[in-house]
């Protein structure tokens, strides 16, 4: 009897190891099961928001600040100029190319393409001074000011934007972890659920457009500062090889060196936060 039993456990045993075994072969022939090795590529748009910020604007024959001033994005909306190579720059966008060295953790390079708009009919503290000379267009704003409010509504006095845009050229590290059997997918293959949270810093590469007491603008790409952000997502990956994913990004930019006009000696400096809704569609592949 002791015998049976004992021949009995050693073929339960073996037949138990042989299905565990077989279950980690199956896991291990799942090409979304590790993620190690991959590239993955992402285009998308966003939407962004941005805290109000205190602009000072220096120059020979001026020296001043807006005070907490209010901007916007410029949304394109669902357009073919997202897909239209001629015309990619003009929406508002995200270009990310990543790899992943681990299974969980992925670095990437990337561009957000954001458009900074001052907001116009808004009424703004300025103070500073402005001291042009008599024969300059924007003589008429010549002045000392106290905190003076003043109703930036023609663009005369001032026009602000960032809208070729607020690129943030970063590096991210993200993590990524499966969450298909939450929902209760069986084969991860076909379709697989990640959640993704990533932290990032990069440069501001702006092309700032400015109307400026009548200066001629600049109009130029130029390194103009720094930014960090936070970001967390969700990937929804299809036939192995193709995804959707959407994020929510938040994060701080500080720019000291914007140029605003056609001459050197004019600049801008200005710090916020902002906002980011991301939805992008991508490939992922070994090479």
């Amino acid at each position: 009897m002791k015998t049976k039993f004992l021949v009995l456990t050693f073929f339960a045993l073996n037949f138990s190891t042989a299905l565990f075994a077989q279950d980690e072969i199956d896991v291990q022939q799942k090409y979304t099961a590790h993620n190690k090795g991959k590239f993955f590529v992402m285009w998308g748009g966003n939407r962004e928001t941005f805290t109000d910020s205190d602009v000072h604007f220096r120059g020979t024959d001026y020296n001043f600040t807006v005070h907490n001033m209010s901007a916007h994005d410029k949304p394109k909306g669902w357009h073919v100029d997202y897909i239209n190579p001629a015309r990619m720059t003009i929406p508002q966008t995200n270009l990310r190319l990543g790899y992943f060295f681990s299974d969980h953790y992925s670095v990437t390079i990337g561009v957000d393409h954001m458009k900074y708009v001052m907001t116009q009919n808004q009424i703004a503290s300025v103070s500073g001074t402005v001291n042009l000379p008599a024969d300059a267009a924007g003589s008429v704003h010549n002045g000392v000011y106290n905190d003076t409010p003043i109703p930036f509504e023609d663009g005369t006095f001032l026009k602000f934007e960032h809208t070729d845009g607020l690129n943030y050229v970063h590096t991210e590290i993200s993590r990524f972890d499966d969450i298909s059997r939450w929902f209760g997918l069986p084969n991860i293959d076909k379709v697989q659920i990640n959640l993704t949270e990533g932290v990032g810093v990069g440069v501001l590469y702006p092309k700032t457009n400015t109307t400026l007491l009548g200066k001629d603008r600049n109009d130029a790409f130029h390194v103009s500062g720094f930014g960090t952000s936070l970001k967390a997502g969700l990937n929804v990956t299809f036939f192995k090889h193709f995804y959707v994913q959407g994020e929510v990004k938040g994060g701080y930019i500080n720019m000291q060196d914007i140029r605003t006009t056609a001459s050197s000696d004019d600049k801008a400096s200005q710090d916020f936060f902002f906002f980011q809704k991301i939805i992008a569609f991508g490939g992922i592949f070994r090479i």
